[in-house]
Order: structure tokens, then C-alpha cells, then sequence
């Protein structure tokens, strides 16, 4: 099978300038998903997706393939799901169709080929059309947002407020964590979104996905930490 990862990295960042090479444990923070990507027994071709020089040096320097996608795929309000497409049709002139795309964010270092490889063979060995990976929540009990305007909003009727015994509060429940994104090629075509109508979870630890200096430092010490381990 053409299994194809695609990392898109776009060059502005208003919370984190550079964040996309900013360095992580004396390495751009790109290059932990891009050697994930080439560890992968499974992806056979991998490309970044940026319109930054500064992102496609620093990605070919760790053996990405590059893909400059134009300006206005590279906005602060552009959706994901298009530069995916961008890619994919670039490659198509190429003659290469993959079977599978698999997204790959470059924010989230600590996701490793065996991520990458569990997900694609559950994906692989199911009817599924799409995986993602997701992190356990837990028992959940009811929950509230802030909205915009700073106020609180319930995300059920607390006028009747359900008991923690209750069936629907005692189920496992899962978020997406950005780690891993794949589907089908079909699949992708048909609903222009990286997750289909018949989606699996592949489930995961909780992952770090980094987006403020803050998140650097935390992951730069749970890196060192873990390197610390290891020796």
C-alpha cells in the first residue's frame, strides 16, 4: 500500500514565534514527527507541507520531502483538511496515489513510530475508514466552558442535574489528542476531512501538543527526564 504522511507546518505563530523549529531539547521541535514518520514500517513516503524557507531547510535537513504550498493555504484561519488535499494533488501529478493519508502535526513530539505503526494496523485490519489517536478521560462529571465573553456555560440542563451513578456520566470517555490522523484516500475525497464516517480510536497516554512556551518546557522536561531514565 502508498501510505503517505503529510506534516504541515506553517510559518507564523503568534503565541510562539517559530515554534515549528524552535528548538526542543537542543532539536526542532519538526524533526521529532518527521523521524517518527521515517521510523514508520508502515509510511513509505512522507513530505512537509509549508510555505516558510526558513521550516523546508530545517525539514530537509532531517530527510523530509518538501512541499511549498501557496499563501493563501498558509492563513491564520486555513483549515487543515485543505493543505491535505493541496498535497495530495500535487503527488497525483506525479503519478502517486496513496492509499492511505496519515497526518502527523508536527506540535506533538512525544508521539513515536509505534504510535504511528499501532494506529495504521488497527486501521489496516479493520473496515474502518479513518483512526485517530485519543486519550481516556475517564469517569466524567458534568461539565462547563467559558465562552468568549467570559461567561459560564453549562454543557447540560443543570436544572436537572444527573446523578454521578447515572449510566451516561459513568462511561469511558475519550478526546482526540492531535497525535495521529489517518484515512483512507476515498474516504478523504469523499467527506475533504481527515476523519470519515466510520472512524476507529487508537488509544493513546496523554499527549502533549505544544503551543506555548510554557508547553516547551514542560515536554523539554519530561525529554530530559526520560533521557536521564534511560541511562
Amino acid at each position: 500500500m502508498n501510505i503517505l504522511a503529510i506534516i504541515p507546518a506553517r510559518g507564523g505563530s503568534k503565541r510562539t514565534p517559530g515554534k515549528n523549529i524552535k528548538l526542543l531539547a537542543g532539536k526542532p521541535l519538526i524533526a521529532y514527527s518527521i523521524e517518527a514518520g521515517l521510523k514508520s514500517k508502515f509510511i513509505n513516503r512522507l513530505v512537509v507541507s509549508t510555505e516558510d524557507p526558513k521550516i523546508a531547510d530545517v525539514a530537509k535537513q532531517f530527510n523530509a520531502e518538501i512541499i511549498i504550498r501557496p499563501a493563501q493555504l498558509a492563513q491564520d484561519e486555513t483549515k487543515t483538511a485543505p493543505v491535505l488535499m493541496h498535497v495530495i494533488e500535487e503527488l497525483e501529478k506525479q503519478n502517486y496515489f496513496p492509499d492511505i493519508i496519515v497526518l502527523l502535526q508536527a506540535t506533538c513530539p512525544l508521539r513515536d513510530e509505534k504510535i504511528i505503526d499501532g494506529a495504521l494496523e488497527k486501521l489496516m485490519r479493520s473496515d474502518k475508514d479513518s483512526v485517530f489517536t485519543g486519550s481516556k478521560l475517564g469517569k466524567t462529571m458534568p461539565k462547563w466552558k467559558r465562552g468568549y465573553d467570559g461567561k459560564l456555560v453549562s454543557l447540560y440542563d443543570y436544572h436537572f442535574r444527573p446523578r454521578y451513578q447515572e449510566p451516561e456520566l459513568m462511561e469511558d470517555m475519550f478526546a482526540e489528542n492531535g497525535a495521529l490522523y489517518a484515512i483512507k484516500t476515498d474516504a478523504f475525497k469523499k467527506y475533504k476531512d481527515f476523519l470519515g464516517d466510520n472512524v476507529e480510536i487508537y488509544e493513546t497516554p496523554k499527549i502533549i501538543d505544544i503551543d506555548t512556551p510554557e508547553d516547551f518546557e514542560k515536554v523539554e522536561k519530561m525529554l530530559f527526564e526520560s533521557d536521564v531514565y534511560m541511562l
